[in-house]
């Protein structure tokens, strides 16, 4: 028979080992956010340094991050990855643009009237499904070889998101907010630009986040398989030639480009949110 000690040792020996993972799990939350992430991508690059250098793998299939860290140099002190990094970002912003107006109105449209919300609903259930860069040939034969085509690809693609995003928003405004704004003599534009649109920004800013990553792998892709951007081409176009020479790290440094203009718009993003919908009570922060 187990005397009392016995019993209540091994009782313990569980929570102890419970509060020491609780205690180092606490640690790592409560380190900042651009810590915690920064020691993940050192740790990431380090193993990544550590297979290439161990395992001989050939420098035409994979590059080391110091070979790629001086092809990124380079790249951008020669102004090459400066040039094709402002060709897609000029391309990209002004696709954005133009589909977040079409969304715009589309959406306003759908909340005025029920002819408006069915196309909303019949246009979005066609073309949302629809790949991007599947209209790619058909822009070509519209616009020609030229950034026109991608404008348009891109506009397509990123329309729809915003639009049923905004439009969910619309919909899910809470209806004591929508009749104070009705009993204060609000109609037509002005409800939807005074109360519709600011109780509904949360979903607007994430259908600008889903809008923003369609149009960008987009744009990447048609400038990969067509390299239709025009002038000196875009980080698709960056990508592929380097690619076709056997410039493997220049294949990586474009691709850490990429990476690296995600992880900034994520951050801006973020800051919006925190500034906008969290601060303001509408969403609750990590």
């Amino acid at each position: 028979m187990q005397s009392s000690s016995e019993v209540d040792t091994s009782s313990a020996a569980p929570e102890t080992s419970g509060a020491r993972k609780a205690a180092s799990g606490s640690r790592w939350s409560s380190l900042p956010t651009v810590v915690r992430r920064s020691i993940l991508l050192v740790a990431i690059v380090l193993l990544w340094q550590l297979y290439v250098t161990l395992s001989g793998v050939s420098p035409l299939l994979f590059s080391s991050p110091l070979d790629i860290a001086e092809a990124f140099w380079e790249g951008w002190t020669s102004g090459d990855l400066v040039g094709a990094t402002l060709v897609t970002l000029r391309i990209l912003g002004l696709g954005m643009l133009i589909g977040m107006l079409v969304a715009a109105v589309l959406t306003t449209l759908a909340t005025w009237t029920r002819i408006g919300e069915d196309v909303l609903v019949l246009l979005t259930s066609m073309l949302n499904p629809l790949p991007a860069i599947a209209i790619l040939p058909l822009a070509i034969l519209w616009f020609g070889l030229s950034p026109s085509a991608l404008v348009f690809v891109i506009a397509n693609a990123v329309t729809w998101p915003i639009a049923i995003n905004v439009s969910t928003g619309f919909r899910t405004v809470n209806p004591t907010i929508l009749m104070v704004g009705r009993n204060l003599g609000l109609r037509g534009f002005k409800l939807v630009k005074d109360v519709l649109m600011p109780a509904a920004l949360p979903h607007t800013i994430s259908g600008l986040k889903t809008g923003w990553a369609f149009g960008w792998r987009t744009i990447i892709a048609a400038e990969l398989v067509f390299g239709v951007a025009g002038g000196g081409g875009g980080l698709g176009f960056f990508i592929n030639d380097a690619r076709y020479f056997l410039r493997i790290p220049e294949v990586f440094a474009g691709l850490v480009t990429i990476a690296l203009i995600g992880i900034a718009l994520d951050a801006v993003f973020t800051w919006i949110e925190r500034r906008t919908v969290i601060k303001w009570g509408m969403k609750s922060g990590t």
